[in-house]
């Protein structure tokens, strides 16, 4: 099997990870788009434009199913993207998991973009599935784009700058950008400097790896023989993983667990 995953940028990472974890047989498409990003100040049409492009080169390799690993692709461009590829393929979208973080009781942070921060979507979302449970909106300046350069500092800095906007009694905090679970621990640690009570984390990568497969009809084997192939493409362009994604445990896992194919 294959399965192709779309981002601005390394914020696929996670749930690349997350399918080759479940799957060490399949097959990769890690499609980002260094020539536009980052994508979130961007104009909707113009992100649906850029997510487009990334997407139909990554449909090229014939993959079985498609993840739109980047929560601003999925609020503007997942209707365009499945519209035009389903049902030959199918397009898997990413959501912040308000909802399960909620239904665990809250209060409840969602770490996202300052775009994204108070947006109809996110407030939509908030209304639909927050339970009931306090729910404070964090806008993250820079961190995305400090996860995507691999600078420590840089890292440090933004996530503590959403730290300090953050109440004191959170019980959980959702990651609201693709790009935070790269550096969730750091997060944690900014949150809830001593061990209790304890902070919970939740991340997208997982769910949506698992719905991959569930539309393709395929089941979990984390057992497989890890014979699962990897491809990038850089706004088209097929290369190595960057730099960046080597600074990442994910990144790691993906360059080691899989023969990068560029071509």
């Amino acid at each position: 099997m294959k399965i192709a995953l779309v981002d601005s940028g390394i914020g696929l990472l996670p749930a690349a990870a997350a399918v080759r974890r479940a799957r060490p047989d399949a097959d990769l498409v890690l499609s980002c788009d260094p020539d536009g990003m980052p994508w979130g100040p961007r104009t909707p049409d113009d992100i649906t434009a850029r997510a487009l492009a990334c997407a139909r080169a990554a449909a090229e390799l014939g993959p079985d199913a498609l993840i739109v690993a980047c929560n601003t692709a999925s609020v503007h461009a997942l209707p365009v993207l499945r519209a035009e590829l389903e049902p030959r393929l199918p397009v898997i979208g990413t959501v912040p998991a308000v909802k399960p973080a909620a239904a665990a009781g809250g209060p409840v942070a969602v770490w996202a973009t300052p775009a994204t921060t108070g947006s109809p979507y996110q407030r939509r979302l908030i209304a639909e599935y927050g339970n009931g449970a306090a729910v404070t909106e964090v806008p993250c300046h820079g961190l995305a784009d400090a996860v995507e350069s691999g600078e420590e500092t840089a890292v440090d800095a933004a996530v503590a700058a959403a730290a300090a906007l953050t109440p004191p009694d959170v019980r959980a905090v959702v990651l609201g950008c693709t790009h935070y679970e790269l550096v969730a621990e750091r997060i944690r640690a900014a949150v809830r400097p001593q061990p209790a009570p304890p902070l919970a984390l939740y991340g997208s990568a997982t769910a949506v790896a698992a719905q991959a497969l569930r539309r393709i009809g395929a089941e979990p084997d984390p057992r497989a023989a890890p014979a699962g192939g990897l491809t990038v493409l850089l706004s088209g362009r097929p290369a190595e993983l960057t730099a960046p994604a080597h600074a990442y445990a994910e990144g790691r896992l993906l360059a080691a667990s899989g023969a990068v194919r560029t071509g």
